[in-house]
């Protein structure tokens, strides 16, 4: 019997002092079997476990790693800031500008506040425009993940008008009363909404692209028509673009659809690969908030130095004043656009039942041969041939999200060799299985 792997051995003591071994739950291959390996260093498009195996990365720590693995700009300018001191509770210089870069890239966002993460971003945006409307209400979409505060937590019911029922243990029905639920891509359940509750809805939350389960896109129009109907309502529409805002462009799915959201949310990609948040909007919705107003929000190492500093040094690379003077976002969708032709010529070859999502660096492959709509469509498709895949995958050296309800992310460390190599590496395990 062979001696178990360093992993293995790690991932046992984790076991013993950490809930299930982990500290965020999709890293628990549950949805895959088997256990996770634990990661020793990574650099550009690599990752390297501790028992030293390398792996090229299409999960870049879930999406900020957008330069890819440990860049030059980001580790110079976190060793040189961290010189001076890492958190101080006060005010500095970096916050400023991070706030003045996201109001000048997004034309919606009038005022911005940090925070430390996608749930808190998501969390204060719903409180201010419960303040803001003087209403209890709100919408929510199937498949649409929002961070784990207590409102957002909930299932969808039956219908389009039930109320949701709390999705976690902890969650007190009476804060589920007040979040409905409905199919994204369905605009008659939208105005089925409305015309029963439209005058309690405070805002409607939604992933512009729903990038928590799969990579789901909108139906024409869809997008358009939500924004018509909060307006005519005077509900608040608030865009959740942790996964995609500064991934997809500079104003994100926003600037893609030529859409003005009432609030947007924020993570990611703005902290250079530290914890980070914030959340924006209108002037006078975000003037509601304390000290000016009363709506109170509050965060100790909101807008820390280290995280803005980072943030601000990935930002200048993907807008071309760093990475060669190129613009970085060109730059991810030729990369993206490379991977998603080959992709689709292998699976056609291979004849596998598939559909495939990509807009830039993000992208999904569907195992079936329904049109992806909404979640109901993605919970349909071949699991079992799923995670064949991606432990074939995995054995062979390419990393992807171990679960088939998440997306997958190119940086521009990325190279056309490490795609193809990636596309040899699909073309092997295809076969096999």
């Amino acid at each position: 019997m062979s001696e178990p792997n360093l992993s293995t051995k790690l991932f046992a003591a984790a076991k013993a002092v950490i809930p299930g071994g982990v500290n965020s739950p999709v890293r628990a291959f549950r949805n895959v079997g088997g256990e996770p390996f634990f990661v020793r260093r990574a650099k550009g498009s690599r990752i390297e476990d501790v028992d030293g195996r390398t792996y090229i990365d299409y999960i870049g720590s879930w999406g900020p790693n957008i330069l890819g693995h440990a860049p030059v700009a980001i580790t110079n300018t976190i060793h040189e800031v961290a010189k001076s001191g890492v958190s101080f509770g006060i005010p500095n210089p970096f916050e400023v500008e991070m706030a003045r870069t996201i109001t000048e890239w997004v034309p919606s966002v009038e005022k911005v506040r940090m925070c430390n993460s996608g749930t808190e971003a998501t969390m204060s945006a719903i409180r201010l425009a419960r303040g803001f409307t003087k209403r209890d209400v709100i919408v929510k979409f199937e498949g649409c993940y929002h961070g784990h505060s207590d409102s957002l937590l909930v299932a969808a019911g039956s219908g389009a008008l039930t109320h949701g029922e709390p999705d976690s243990a902890g969650v007190p029905r009476d804060f589920a009363k007040n979040t409905l639920v409905i199919p994204y891509n369905d605009p008659e359940a939208l105005d089925a909404v409305f015309a029963e509750n439209g005058e309690a809805v405070a805002a409607v939350i939604v992933e512009s692209y729903p990038a928590n389960a799969g990579f789901v896109l909108p139906r024409p129009g869809f997008l358009e028509h939500l924004a018509r109907v909060t307006r005519e309502n005077g509900v608040l529409l608030i865009f959740d673009e942790v996964m995609t805002g500064f991934r997809l462009g500079r104003g994100g799915v926003q600037g893609i659809e030529n859409l003005a959201p009432d609030l947007s949310c924020f993570g990611k990609v703005i902290g250079g690969g530290l914890p980070v948040g914030a959340f924006g909007g209108r002037a006078d919705i975000m003037n509601m908030l304390a000290p000016d107003g009363p709506v109170y929000q509050a965060g100790t190492l909101s807008g820390n130095p280290l995280a803005m500093a980072a943030g601000l040094a990935q930002l200048r690379e993907l807008a071309g004043k760093g990475h060669g003077g190129h613009d970085g976002f060109a730059r991810l969708e030729q990369l993206g656009a490379h991977f998603e032709n080959g992709l689709r010529g292998l699976l056609s070859e291979k004849g596998v039942p598939h559909r495939l999502n990509r807009v830039g660096s993000m992208f999904c492959i569907f195992f079936t041969d329904r049109e992806i709509v909404n979640v109901s469509d993605v919970t349909k498709q071949d699991i079992d041939f799923f995670r064949r895949f991606f432990h074939g995958c995995l054995d062979k050296g390419v990393y992807l999200a171990p679960s088939p309800y998440e997306t997958g992310f190119l940086s521009l460390a990325h190279t056309e060799a490490d795609l193809d190599d990636t596309l040899g590496v699909f073309g092997e395990v295809l076969t096999e299985i």
